[in-house]
């Protein structure tokens, strides 16, 4: 067979066909080079090959026959001719002058269907799967004249429908699936079961893009190649599963982070790309503003002390991260983070992955880390009292702290911090920064153009009307943006600095009120006010940054 073993064994094993021990054993037997896994359980007697073929049949949504090849009528030979017959495996059951019905015995050559269709011209072709004993049968009773004008005239038709395990339908799907999120520069994977549909979306530069949907019919197969290939559990569907793939796409090394939520109608997956190629963002390229990029490289510098990161998820908080400690990573400085999970694997710092299961939580591991003596301390995100006192303890012991909060703008940091119990003398002590962000889709480079802003827009500008140049720019849609007028994202940002009187406020548990309106009067620029100054510079749309500063007071 030239199946993909690994995902007919699945099918195998959950339908109860053979358990881990006869593939074990079968796997120890077989004859390296001669046979597969496969070829051993059925020469052997464990599976019979109509299990495996009806196994998958049902898997793809086609049925499965026995052929009877005295019943067959030679007249379909001459829609496909010997060599093309021997070339793909398949032998032709019925046809008429549009469609054409094929029988082959490779369970997982579904793919010669659509080089059959491109080779014929068009034609309907339809497969059904048949044991491998009655296609011989078949090919010998329907093509009588011998091997060797097949084999002399396959050539003739190149190696573009060459049917393989890897080029098997289901796997080419989801790599071209990949493949194209990968080039689209897609950030998020969604396979939707529906009702009716299986709905394939990409998340493109922070908005949803509906793809061409493929057959329902294949949604188990395709959920099943995702879950195989990020080590889940195929048989598992009634509880949410994690996984990772790591592939090469054009000499690129990519993790997906994978995630799947059983639903009404199957397994709903999202696949995260982390892109290694983020690690390399400098400041500028995340959006900085210069007067707002100095004083935080600043920030990053300092000897010691707690500097946070926070904003909703999705706000890019993680790149922000990386980006900083990619800044700071020298040889004198030795960097350790704590990470639920690790997104990226980066050369140079010390990466610590929580694993609940053995009590490493966040707090236990960065209890052990500060025994590794490190100068720089990254945690993923501060959840709970007792990560927080660890973090502001160690602030206070010579070591600079990054990490991140899910709050709405920069002051609310301090009352996120005490609410969950941190003294607050602590926070006052320890806390030098928190920079809240957002990320808005940037007006591509390709199809920018000027505009004159409505009376409506200069509106919405408010004060910041007055230094708004009398034209504005947007996207006018065009092929390297997709029509949508938007390529890439930069952020926003609200960068609130502790100083001696916000200390003093902060120690006597001043509301986030109180502490924006001092962070306001030492020039804190707010979300929607460092919003404004980009569309202003052309960077982003008017009606990006309000829906991204919503809930901007200001």
């Amino acid at each position: 067979m030239t199946s993909n073993d690994e995902y007919v064994l699945q099918l195998l094993l959950e339908k109860g066909y053979v358990d881990d021990g006869q593939v074990e054993a079968a796997a120890n037997s077989m004859r390296e080079g001669t046979e597969t896994t496969l070829d051993v359980l059925v020469s052997s007697g464990t599976v019979a090959e109509e299990s495996i073929l009806a196994t998958v049949a049902e898997q793809f949504g086609i049925d499965f026959v026995n052929i009877e090849p005295a019943e067959l009528d030679p007249a379909v030979t001459t829609v496909i001719p010997a060599e093309i017959a021997k070339k793909y495996g398949v032998v032709p059951v019925l046809a008429d002058e549009d469609s054409v019905t094929v029988a082959l015995s490779d369970p997982m050559g579904y793919d010669a269907v659509d080089s059959l269709r491109y080779v014929l011209h068009g034609k309907d072709v339809q497969a059904v799967l048949a044991p491998s004993a009655q296609i011989k049968a078949a090919m010998e009773k329907l093509y009588p004249t011998g091997d060797e004008l097949v084999e002399a005239r396959t050539d003739d038709y190149g190696d573009d429908g060459e049917a393989s395990g890897d080029d098997a339908p289901v796997i080419k799907l989801v790599n071209l699936i990949l493949s194209n999120a990968i080039k689209m520069k897609c950030s998020d994977i969604h396979l939707e079961p529906m009702e009716k549909e299986f709905r394939v979306r990409y998340r493109i530069d922070g908005a949803l893009r509906k793809m061409d949907s493929p057959p329902k019919r294949l949604q188990g197969a395709i959920i099943s190649r995702v879950k195989i290939m990020s080590k889940m559990k195929i048989s598992e569907k009634r509880i949410p599963q994690d996984g990772r793939i790591q592939i090469n796409v054009g000499g690129r090394d990519l993790d997906l982070r994978v995630s799947s939520v059983p639903t009404n109608h199957g397994e709903s997956i999202v696949m995260r790309i982390l892109d290694k190629s983020n690690l390399s963002l400098g400041l500028p390229q995340l959006g900085f503003l210069s007067d707002d990029q100095a004083k935080f490289e600043k920030l990053i510098r300092l000897p010691d002390g707690v500097v946070l990161v926070t904003g909703p998820t999705g706000s890019g908080k993680t790149t922000t991260l990386y980006a900083c400690l990619g800044q700071i990573n020298k040889p004198d400085k030795k960097l350790i983070t704590v990470e639920d999970p690790v997104e990226y694997q980066m050369s140079g710092i010390n990466q610590v992955q929580v694993n609940k299961d053995v009590g490493l939580d966040f707090a236990a591991a960065l209890r052990s880390i500060l025994r590794q003596a490190p100068n720089i301390v990254m945690i993923g995100e501060i959840r709970d009292e007792e990560t927080a006192d660890i973090a502001m303890e160690a602030a206070l012991t010579g070591h600079l702290v990054f990490s991140t909060l899910h709050t709405n703008d920069a002051p609310s940091a301090v009352t996120r911090l005490t609410d969950m119990g941190v003294k607050p003398f602590l926070v006052a002590s320890a806390l030098r920064a928190a920079m809240a962000q957002r990320l808005v889709r940037a007006i591509c480079a390709n199809c920018k153009q000027e505009y004159k802003p409505s009376d409506r827009d200069l509106k919405m500008l408010g004060s910041f009307a007055k230094t708004v140049p009398d034209h504005m720019y947007e996207g006018a849609g065009c092929s390297v943006c997709g029509q949508t007028g938007y390529k890439g994202r930069k952020g926003i940002f609200e960068i609130f600095e502790v100083d001696d009187t916000i200390q003093r406020l902060i120690f006597d548990h001043a509301p986030s009120t109180v502490l924006r309106e001092r962070a306001r009067e030492m020039g804190m620029r707010t979300l929607r006010e460092d919003g404004m100054l980009k569309v202003a510079s052309g960077m982003t749309s008017l009606k990006q940054v309000l829906q991204a500063t919503m809930g901007d007071a200001d």
